[in-house]
Order: C-alpha cells, then structure tokens, then sequence
C-alpha cells in the first residue's frame, strides 16, 4: 500500500458519486461541528453567497480528488475502477516531478478559495484539503527516504495481491487487461530497480537483513508452472481460475490461457530475475545499521515521520517516555490476572510456550483458527446497536494471507471493501507460523482487524454522505490504528474477554503497541541495535520471539508508522473521559462513537474540535 501512496489524497470515487457527492456537502449538516459565533469578518456575508463558495470549493475537491485518482491505475483496481486496469502506475523520477507541479496547482486553486464564505463542514474540508496538499509538497524533499521493496510491502509483492485480490475478471476484456499488466511487469520493474540504486547512490540502503526476504518472495513468485514443471505458479493458477469461471468456449478459454503463460515466461520470469539481480547488487552494499538516524540529515526525516504518523507534535523522547509509562501500567494490570503467580517475565514465558494456546500447525489447525475468528467477528455483530448508531453496509471475511507472501506479510492486516460493495472488506489472518497466533489473543486481533475495528471505521468512512471524497477514503494512520487499538478494549468494558486468558490476551496485544513507542525511537532516535529492539519486546511481553524479530524489522523498514497505534488510542480515551465528564448522565457511547467516525479520517487535534462540538451541542440541547 505504501507504494501507491495511501496517505495522500488520491484516493477515488466513480464520476457519478463525485458529482453527488458535492451536491450531498451543501444539502448535509448534520456531522458538521456549530461554530459559537461567526467572525465578524464574514458577518455580513448572506447565505446565498456561503451556498455558492462551498459548492465551488466542494466541486473542486472532487476534481482534484478525481485527478489524483486518476494518475494511478493500481489504486483504481484498488477502489474497482476499471479505466485502466491494463496498466501500471508510472513510479519514475520524471512522474514524481509531474506529481508534485500538480500539488502545487491544487494547493493554489484551494488557496483561492474564500474560506470566510464556506459552511463549518466544508471549512473543515478546505483545511484538511490545504494542509495535504502543503505536507505532500512540504514532504517532497523526503520522497527518497524509504525501501521501495522490504519484508513489509513493495511493488515485488504488491503487484501479485493486487492482480489476486483486486484484479477481477468478469468478462473476456477484463481477462486480456490481467495479461496486458503482465506484460507491462518488465517496464514497471525497471523504474523500480532505478529507484533502488538512486537510492543506493544516496546512502539509503535498507540493513542486510531485508534482501533475503525480498528474493525469497520475488522466487516464490516465478516458481512452479509455466516456470518449470510441476504445480501451475500463484499467478498462473489465479488467472485461470478466473478464466475458468467466465461463460466463454474452451477454445478462447485456451486462447487466452495460453497469452497468459507466454506473457509469464517471456515478460514476468525475466522482470523478476532483473529485479533480484538488482536486489542482490545493492545487498551486497547493504550493513547492518538499522535507525533512520543513518540517513543523511536523518533526524529531521524521523522527527517529521513522527509528526505525520502521529499528527501531534511529540518529540522522539516525549514518545519513549510514554511508552515506557503504559508499559509499566499494563505489567501492573497483568499481575492482577495472574493472581501473583511467580515474576512477570516467568508467566510471559509461561505463556509464550503453553502449546495449550497454540493450535496445530496443519491445515485443520489453520481452519479452525478461522472459524473461530470468524464465529467471534459474528458475535460481535450482534451487539452493534448497543455501542453504534451508524453501522457499515459492506460485509467482511476472515481470509488467510496467501501463501505466496505468508513468510514475510505481517501478523495480521484489514483489506478494505471495494467502494461499490460487491468485494467484501477481509481480515487477513497470517497462519505460516501457528505459533505466533496463540489463541488467548485471537480475540483482541479479531476485534482490531475487524469488527468493531477497521471494519466498522473503513467501511463506514466509505459509506458516508455529506462530506467530499478525499475525507471519506483518507487516511491518518493515528486516527485509524488508535481506534483499531482502542476497539481492542472497547469490548472488555461490555462483558467481553469472559476467558481471563483472552483478557491478558487484549493486555498483551496493548502492551505490544506500548512497547512499540519505545522501540522504534529507541532504533530510530536513539540509535538501538536490532537485538536491542528484539530483546526489549522479549522481555517485557509474552509474544513468542519470532514476534518480536519480525516486529522489529517492521520498525526498521517503517519509521515512526508504529507508533501511530498507543498515541491515536490514547487520544480517544482522553477525549471519551472529556465528554464523559462534562456531560455526565447525558453522555451517550454510541453518540460519541459517532462523533468519531462519521466524518471520516481527520487528525488527532481536528478529531478534538469534533468531540468539543458534539459537547457543547450536546449541553446546547439538554
């Protein structure tokens, strides 16, 4: 995801919503927060005039929305748009530079927009649209400080879940844009390899320990049928499948079948074996050092990850000390669960190698865990009217990763519905090591990934009507990973985790997002060794050390995106207390809820002035 630029705003809508949707942000007040008074500045502007500015400046938020969108083929297959399903997006030097003249165009239409003459809802829109467009051309300088391929995600991986997952094929055009994307792998692959050693040449090399992951996938991916003999390949098995299913005769079924293997061997095999060339060339310069601080000028990349990440303005230290703070809170919840059973660290690893927690490492154990999962997610389900008043139309499914890209995928992950609802939202289950995914956690995650977590806040933001698109299909990664964390306590505090294992499962999973604000400033801002960062998960949760190995390689490859998790949900239990306070008798939880997801995705110091509108709306009526 990271690749396709998820952060920013290009995110899409059909032309019939867009245009809708500007006409629903006039019509809609109804999530828009009740300014106390207007400024006097705009006190004799009439209402005939705020109605006109905010459908101008709505009008163009679709249109910038729609062009960004635009410029990735990948992220319309994404969102089920099929304009340019048989190509991929341009990852050059050359479009970087075109994106970012365009954001400066886009940021000079806004600025010309007359914020004194909007509505409260599209005022807010005109920020957050401002201030994304300023942080993207602001962040430009940054574009370089990343690994486009690493254990975590990369364009490797990336464009063979994306043909899987959201490449359909419902008619024969759909089937020969899935071989033309094959075909187009090797020009794709070689603005990648450019952009690893521009990146080389800048001293931006990822720690050696990256690499093996990175071959090691990209193999998998050119390994069994038309390849070499035996089992047909994940990519040709997916699209023949695919094929399969179509109402066509055998003879174009083997027609395309058959483009399909040509277009494997003679256009993806030999992507893939240049990538990994590439790959092993720039391993060969790659050292062990692991922080953002060995970047050049790599403080200041950390400190300005750590305030997009967070949307606040800790610093790296402020953030340790927290960490180090929640982590002595939560060790002291867990020894009320043990019943003073021996010294923590001996329960943890008591608890870390019980095969009692673990299911069996076998394709029945893996089944299980799903069902299970999945009988969770659904009993959840049923208690939704009790905590929401705005519920998702989009189901969702409890799936496995798939095997292909299991070893080094993370522990688990949400995949949102596509935006017309036909493809469900799905909670990816990694199950490649059984003993990572110990039961009496299985609850906490299920929540988290599903419902009432991102599910319920993705599905939901995709769903809303009254506030322009950018806002609906954005993301802040503090707002969404805190209320996937604060999900994860929500159900306690209504009669769940009956299990008192799954209790300490939830007080496992919220101490591995505590000790999270340790490690990665301790890697990045501190200049800890990997063993360090490893050592410090090991010792201070019951999580096996797989976990925290692979965990701490996340760190590496991502600066400051971990920390998002602690920060954003201790945000939202701030402001719940707030309004619990001031409002006493009249606080409603599911009133509140709403209050934070049905104006889609904001920053934590907007998501705030939410909170404070709906308190003050709420004493207003009572």
């Amino acid at each position: 995801m990271s690749d396709l630029k998820m952060k920013h705003l290009a995110l899409a809508v059909t032309l019939a919503l867009s245009a809708a949707a500007c006409s629903d942000a006039q019509k809609s007040e109804a999530t828009a927060p009740v300014a106390e008074t207007q400024a006097a500045s705009t006190a004799a502007v009439t209402e005939a005039e705020i109605q006109a500015e905010s459908e101008k400046a709505n009008k163009l938020f679709e249109d910038i929305f729609m062009e960004n969108v635009m410029r990735s083929p990948m992220y319309q297959s994404y969102l089920g748009i099929k304009q340019d399903q048989d190509k991929w997006d341009d990852i050059s030097e050359q479009a970087s530079e075109e994106e970012l003249a365009l954001k400066k165009e886009q940021l000079a239409k806004v600025n010309a927009i007359d914020e004194a003459k909007l509505n409260e809802q599209t005022k807010i829109s005109w920020m957050l649209m401002k201030q994304g467009l300023e942080e993207d051309i602001a962040d430009y300088k940054w574009r370089h400080y990343n690994y486009p391929v690493n254990q975590m995600f990369g364009m490797h991986s990336s464009v063979v879940s994306m043909l899987i997952n959201q490449h359909r094929i419902q008619e024969v055009d759909d089937a020969q844009d899935y071989i033309a994307r094959l075909n187009g792998l090797p020009a794709l692959f070689e603005q990648l390899e450019e952009n690893l050693r521009l990146r080389a040449e800048k001293g931006i090399i990822a720690p050696k320990f990256v690499y093996p992951y990175v071959i090691s996938d990209s193999q998998n991916i050119i390994s069994g049928a038309p390849f070499e003999d035996g089992e047909p390949s994940v990519l040709l098995e997916d699209f023949t499948k695919k094929v399969g299913n179509l109402d066509i005769e055998e003879s174009q079924y083997q027609e395309l079948t058959s483009a399909a293997e040509k277009a494997l061997v003679e256009s993806v095999k030999p992507a893939y074996e240049s990538l990994i060339a590439t790959v092993e060339d720039i391993a060969a310069q790659a050292d062990t050092k692991d922080g953002a601080w060995k970047f050049p000028d790599g403080e200041a990349f950390y400190n300005n990850a750590l305030k997009r990440t967070t949307t606040t303005d800790l610093t790296a230290e402020e953030i340790h000390q927290i960490g180090l703070s929640e982590v002595e809170r939560i060790h002291n919840e867990m020894r009320v669960i043990m019943e003073k059973v021996g010294f923590l660290q001996e329960f943890f690893v008591h608890m870390r190698n019980n095969q009692d927690f673990i299911y069996p490492d076998t394709e029945e154990g893996r089944q299980r865990y799903l069902e299970e999962a999945t009988a969770l997610i659904d009993t959840m389900r049923e208690f939704l009217d009790e905590l929401f008043i705005t519920k998702p139309k989009a189901d969702m499914i409890v799936k496995a990763v798939e095997p292909f890209r299991e070893k080094s995928a993370g522990k688990a992950f949400y995949q949102q519905p596509s935006m017309d609802g036909t493809r469900p939202g799905v909670y990816y289950a990694n199950l490649y090591d059984m003993a990572s995914m110990p039961t009496y956690q299985m609850e906490a995650l299920a929540y988290h990934e599903g419902i009432p977590g991102h599910h319920m806040q993705i599905a939901i933001q995709q769903e809303l009507e009254g506030i322009p698109s950018f806002r609906k299909f954005g993301r802040y990664t503090a707002y969404s990973e805190g209320w996937g964390l604060y999900t994860e306590l929500l159900p306690k505090e209504y009669g769940f985790y009956k299990d008192p294992y799954s209790d300490f499962g939830r007080l496992a999973m919220e101490l591995w997002r505590a000790v999270r604000l340790v490690v990665d400033t301790g890697i990045h801002a501190k200049k800890w060794t990997r063993e360090e960062g490893i050592d410090f998960y090991v010792t201070n949760t019951p999580n096996a050390e797989a976990d925290a190995r692979k965990m701490v390689e996340r760190h590496i490859v991502m600066p400051s995106q971990a920390t998002a998790y602690k920060i954003g949900m201790l945000k939202i239990l701030e402001l719940r207390e707030k309004a619990k306070a001031e409002l006493g008798e009249d606080f409603d939880i599911r009133e509140f809820h709403d209050t934070i997801l049905a104006n889609g995705p904001l920053p934590l110091n907007i998501l705030e002035k939410f909170v404070d509108d709906y308190i003050r709306e709420t004493k207003n009526a009572s």
